[in-house]
């Protein structure tokens, strides 16, 4: 199959070319020397169909969902990826059109299908997605591909075959989690869902899956808090959750009543109250209770969390922030697989600025203290500040920013420092939106370092710890780097993860499209 449309940011545009899964593991061409301790496999989601039959999707988050795999044995690497057979995927194919509506692309109308029955199918609901291109991470024993959808796809690491779709509806009253869940140590998931709460508003789940628990065994949910933003993130210290709610939502009846006669895509649906600023809900995690505190923020449009940890009765919680409306909209409208490349060099270059930010939230309040600054750690210029009214006013330090440039897809030494103080930060450099470039942050010092290649587009960076290190940066980055003009147009690059120096990559003889997420299982 071959994509017929070009996306014009040159060579770029190839990762945006639909791509044949493998009947078998392909053998890899190493240059330097895999580190003994890669015995495992890396695994990574994204987008591989981006047509079907003579329908296009016109969305980066709308393609199929294709699951990637580097395995490591011996001193050797073979890549393999397949395709998930989720219902979306086997339906579009059989039925040679999109079926089911995504971020960005209607569904095409059934063509046995007349207006009226469209208008009154919307009276059962809409049909959701199980396309789970995001993410995938384990549940006990188990691995799932996750989209931020209520769909779950457990799928074989070994051999990618898809074998069950499980909807989290049939264990918990939610409508959907998020694809980017927190682990503890001992496996434990906690993630973030929607439900209806009181006065059929919106509200917050909080699911606790126990790492006992397998198969069909329900998940439990531990907490609720007041209100639901369409799209978020959210952060987990060792005794608290942080929910961040941004101004930018969703339209859910908007998208509902359009849907039923004229056909809509969330995209369409998009919309912001920049009055409200950027809420910031905290929870106590054990047990799972509400803190009725007003924080606030200036608006942010969208964020990914990079980390969280509680330190002398504080919350310090790092993400990296796009500012505006405006911008998320044109950030989504960009990610457009059809869009003219004047309006997209136009817009990214009038984006908003992004920032990589630490916002200190006070755990320890009194209404005395009103004016006052409240944050007291000496290593960061972030204040809270309580208003008249009772709300706390948070301003963040800025630990990263760049013209034009955004640190993004945050990745750190999650096993070792998730939930505590920690000094460094890798991610994905993307200029004017284009991944070209990995970073690393040192969040104490601002000190930055690169990784960069002409006409080379890598991953989010995954950190994978030395076994036999001490440093919180001992260990490697992995990241799958597209570069198109090369004669092996695809490899996994192996970096030093404390100077981003090569230390060895794995090239293969064919091109790999765009990849979101995944994880390194040891």
């Amino acid at each position: 199959m071959v994509s017929r449309f070009e996306h014009p940011a040159g060579g770029y545009k190839k990762i945006f070319e639909t791509c044949e899964e493998l009947t078998e593991p392909l053998p890899t061409t190493v240059t330097g020397r895999i580190p003994s301790f890669l015995k495992g496999s890396l695994l990574r989601l994204g987008p591989g169909l981006f047509e079907i039959g003579d329908e296009p999707f016109y969305h980066l988050f709308d393609g199929q969902a294709i699951i990637h795999k580097f395995d490591f044995k011996n001193g050797q690497v073979t890549y393999f990826r397949k395709y998930l057979r989720t219902d979306t995927y086997v339906r579009a194919i059989t039925e040679k059109r999109v079926v089911i509506t995504e971020f960005g692309t209607c569904a095409y109308p059934d063509p046995c299908k007349n207006i009226f029955s469209r208008f009154f199918s919307y009276f059962k609901g809409v049909e959701v997605t199980d396309n789970c291109l995001v993410n995938v991470y384990p549940i006990g024993e188990d691995f799932y591909a996750v989209t931020e959808t209520n769909y779950l796809t457990k799928v074989n690491p070994d051999t990618l075959e898809t074998l069950k779709k499980v909807d989290m509806c049939n264990f918990v009253n939610i409508n959907g989690v998020t694809a980017h869940p927190h682990i503890e140590k001992d496996g434990t998931v906690y993630n973030i869902g929607n439900c209806m709460g009181k006065g059929a508003t919106l509200a917050y789940n909080i699911v606790k899956i126990p790492p006992t628990q397998k198969d069909s065994s329900p998940p439990m949910c531990t907490g609720v808090c007041e209100q639901f933003p369409e799209k978020f993130f959210f952060g987990m210290s060792e005794n608290y959750f942080v929910f961040v709610e941004t101004p930018v939502k969703i339209n859910l009846l908007k998208f509902l009543s359009a849907w039923s006669v004229r056909g809509s895509n969330y995209m369409d649906c998009f919309e912001s109250n920049e009055g409200q600023g950027t809420l910031f809900h905290i929870a106590k995690k054990d047990p799972g209770e509400y803190i009725d505190l007003r924080f606030k923020g200036a608006p942010i449009g969208m964020f990914h969390h990079i980390n969280t940890y509680e330190d002398q009765g504080f919350i310090v919680f790092d993400l990296c922030a796009w500012k505006g409306f405006e911008f998320v909209y044109n950030y989504l409208w960009l990610a457009n697989l059809r869009a003219n490349w004047d309006e997209v060099k136009k817009a990214a270059m009038m984006a908003p600025q992004p920032e990589v930010r630490r916002y200190v939230i006070p755990l320890d309040i009194h209404k005395e203290e009103q004016g006052k600054n409240l944050v007291s750690l000496p290593y960061t210029t972030a204040t809270a500040v309580m208003h008249a009214d009772g709300t706390i006013w948070l301003e963040p330090e800025v630990l990263f920013s760049g013209p034009r440039q955004a640190f993004e897809f945050p990745q750190i030494n999650y096993k070792m420092y998730g939930t505590k103080n920690y000094t460094y930060a890798y991610a994905l450099g993307l200029n004017h939106f284009i991944p070209d470039r990995i970073c690393k942050l040192n969040v104490k010092t601002k000190e930055t370092w690169v990784w960069q290649e002409p006409d080379s587009y890598p991953s989010e960076p995954l950190y994978v710890q030395n076994p036999d290190g001490v440093d919180e940066d001992d260990g490697v980055l992995l990241t799958i780097v597209a570069a198109p003009g090369s004669q092996r147009p695809g490899y996994l690059l192996i970096l030093n993860a404390k100077d981003l120096s090569e230390i060895a990559r794995a090239e293969v003889e064919c091109s790999i499209p765009v990849t979101f997420h995944g994880m390194y299982k040891p």
